[in-house]
């Protein structure tokens, strides 16, 4: 078997599961794809509307409804043996109303590389499939190999919004990620320095944009940095990735960088659309990524 982290490690054993569970629900789309990649997608009973793979498994499974808008009704019916979470992806408030009804929840939230892998390797641990580690194995590997690159090259330079507002035209300004972010840590990975790594998200909105005073941020989260598109020119990205998800973002939002004609990236044309679910699904989709990333953000011979 693989490493599985001591904070893994304590979850499982708080589930206290003595054998493979048999029914459960997925409230996270890149854990539903990650169950069947590893052999044990026939325990699930229901899945979320945003549960997209693999699309040729899933027409029988019982929806129940959105991460962020469960139906808790739809949930209690299917007698979960096992609810899987996410921190990110999922309200609190409705774990805890799962747990409070003695309910078993999984709150996963891996924010590197690593951690997916170890996310991985916990889920072969508790559905009891160790003929799955010769797969974790091969990423394993491929994952070493990456790191071992990046002592190699020069990173990229790189741009990745997830939002924008206005959702069409000329943005007054995009949501990005920082250091604190699988997709950042990804992207690394894969070649990619993240130019807004150390920005902190601000709050209010007027703040985040320059135009307020802060305030204290609190418990909210402050990873997901809000940014003006002249923020984004100052530190000229060489690569721009528009992810389809969680913003649709597509060919016509390439136009906007066009305002920038001096920008590395505009004058390469190293702007990629890229499907969001390379980016964002922390899973055993990180394979594909791995594979079909690093060559968006590889730096030009000089």
């Amino acid at each position: 078997m693989g490493r599985i982290s001591a904070d893994l490690n304590d979850s499982l054993e708080a589930l206290g599961f003595k054998s493979a569970p048999r029914r459960v629900v997925s409230l996270v789309p890149s854990v539903t794809e990650s169950l069947y990649d590893l052999g044990v997608g026939e325990r699930l009973v229901g899945i979320t509307d945003f549960c997209i793979h693999p699309q040729d498994k899933l027409s029988g499974l019982h929806r129940v409804g959105g991460p962020r808008s469960p139906d808790m009704a739809a949930i209690r019916r299917l007698r979960p043996d096992l609810i899987i979470a996410n921190r990110e992806e999922n309200r609190k408030d409705d774990v805890e109303a799962l747990q409070a009804e003695g309910l078993k929840v999984w709150v996963t939230f891996p924010c590197t590389v690593r951690a997916a892998i170890d996310l991985l390797w916990a889920i072969v641990e508790l559905f009891r499939v160790p003929q799955q580690g010769m797969r974790l194995s091969v990423l394993e590997t491929t994952f070493e190999w990456a790191s071992l690159a990046l002592s190699g090259q020069r990173p990229s330079r790189v741009f990745c919004p997830v939002w924008r507002e206005p959702p069409a035209g000329q943005p007054d300004w995009w949501m990005t990620i920082n250091r604190a972010t699988y997709t950042h840590d990804l992207l690394r990975l894969c070649g990619g320095e993240n130019i807004f790594a150390d920005r902190e998200r601000r709050y209010p909105l007027a703040a985040d944009l320059g135009e307020a005073t802060l305030e204290p941020p609190g418990q909210r989260d402050t990873r997901y940095p809000r940014v003006r598109p002249s923020e984004m020119a100052a530190l000229a990205p060489e690569a721009i990735l528009l992810p389809t998800e969680p913003f649709a973002f597509s060919e016509a939002d390439l136009a906007a960088f066009e305002a920038y004609p001096d920008l590395p990236a505009v004058k390469n044309q190293r702007m990629h659309i890229v499907d969001g679910t390379l980016l964002t699904w922390p899973g055993t989709r990180l394979a594909k990524a791995l594979a079909e990333l690093p060559s968006l953000l590889q730096v030009a011979p000089e």
